[in-house]
């Protein structure tokens, strides 16, 4: 177990390093492609002291990163467990991320394990997760639980939404009950998660299209009562909102405000 325990730490050790690096790239590189991103983070709401308060970044790859951590100290099979570096042609390492806006992923603790990365302009795919590591399983970690199991206990309701961006939108807007599954559906897991921090109800809030309403269907038929999970002496409450009129949760809070999207939940 120590060595586990100390390996993992190490682990951690990478992924902080690495969401500063990425951090400092977005607000100091004055390349274009950081300017893109800066610009596309302003024009999503995203500007001010957003990137300061979720520590979002920009991952420039072509192997500044392992530059980076290598100058740091870090060795190559720590960058590579934790998922931030691949093994190219030859054995040479390069960055697992390159010019996308990088959102850090923390543990309920605080502690940086994980990154989501949106690609800039056209690439595929839009949304590149670091894959599953000894510190990250994405069926048991929620996008902004850190921030928002304090907001969860107090108001005994958590909001699941999709998306990073919406995270960050709805707790901007004062709505800091949200959190977001990592390109899974909801699983037993989340829920038990949750329900250690909001006693009362889970709100699966789906965006307003066509992949919205496909999802919301999917997660209805996931949400039946032999699956709600006792949660101590009370159940727990689970329900799914659609959004009206396309919209995604983000766009709607900025359309019509926080109480139109408070009522709603």
């Amino acid at each position: 177990k120590s060595i586990g325990s100390s390996r993992k730490a190490r682990l951690k050790a990478v992924c902080d390093e690495t969401s500063q690096f990425y951090h400092c790239q977005l607000m100091r590189n004055p390349g274009a492609e950081a300017g893109a991103a800066r610009s596309y983070l302003a024009g999503r709401g995203l500007g001010g002291d957003v990137p300061k308060t979720w520590q979002l970044g920009f991952a420039p790859g072509r192997g500044q990163l392992v530059r980076h951590l290598a100058a740091k100290g870090f060795k190559p099979d720590e960058m590579m467990q934790a998922n931030v570096a691949l093994s190219g042609d030859g054995g040479r390492l390069r960055d697992r991320f390159f010019n996308r806006i990088m959102f850090p992923i923390y543990d309920p603790q605080g502690e940086c394990i994980a990154f989501g990365g949106r690609v800039m302009g056209k690439g595929e795919p839009k949304y590149l997760n670091s894959q599953e590591t000894p510190l990250f399983h994405k069926s048991q970690v929620l996008y902004g639980m850190d921030k928002a199991k304090a907001a969860m206990a107090s108001t005994g309701v958590a909001v699941v939404v999709e998306g990073y961006t919406d995270v960050i939108a709805l707790h901007e807007a004062g709505l800091r009950n949200a959190v977001a599954t990592l390109g899974t559906a909801l699983t037993m897991r989340h829920i038990r998660l949750l329900a250690r921090h909001a006693q009362h109800r889970i709100v699966y809030l789906f965006d307003g299209d066509e992949a919205g309403q496909r999802a919301a269907d999917r997660a209805l038929a996931f949400i039946d009562d032999s699956m709600t999970p006792e949660a101590g002496r009370t159940k727990i409450e689970l329900a799914a909102v659609t959004l009206p009129d396309d919209l995604d949760p983000a766009d709607f809070v900025a359309a019509r405000g926080a109480d139109a999207l408070r009522t709603l939940v």
